[in-house]
């Protein structure tokens, strides 16, 4: 995995969010962007990590910061979780991995004894310029956005 660090400059990127509405890094630039990849929506730890961050977002938001939802599901599905969580964010469908490739997140992963390849959840904290001012590998789901605000 060649995962992005902190003073690495985030690739330029463009996904589809839960609506089909193109989304790209561009759309952020002069703007503080949390990305945050979980690995699958409507899961009990993928749940708990939106819903922390839907329901600090205000918070989130008084501090600057822009969030966005990324894994590998499709828009039909992401649009579930949105929908029936309500978060006030957008989570992209990205289904082809360009995001999560270009985060280098995709990876080998061990769960319950077998290893496979999968999304490892974790937090990028982007800057106004794009570049990765903190990276969270060990997200607490239930207390994430304490993590993202303990800085």
């Amino acid at each position: 995995m060649n995962t992005l660090k902190v003073g690495d400059t985030v690739p330029d990127f463009s996904s589809i969010d839960e609506q089909g509405n193109a989304v790209s890094l561009s759309d952020y630039k002069g703007k503080k962007l949390i990305v945050f990849f979980y690995p699958k929506a409507s899961t009990p730890g993928c749940t708990a990590e939106a819903c922390n961050l839907r329901d600090n977002f205000e918070v989130l938001k008084e501090k600057g910061f822009e969030l966005l939802g990324v894994s590998a599901d499709s828009a039909k599905r992401q649009s579930n979780f949105k929908d029936k969580y309500e978060f006030p964010f957008p989570l992209l469908a990205d289904e082809d991995k360009t995001v999560i490739n270009a985060f280098g997140v995709w990876g080998p992963k061990k769960f319950m004894g077998r290893e496979f390849d999968g999304i490892h959840r974790m937090t990028f904290i982007i800057d106004e310029n794009g570049v990765v001012e903190r990276v969270i590998e060990k997200v607490k789901t239930k207390d994430h956005a304490a993590q993202i605000l303990e800085a």
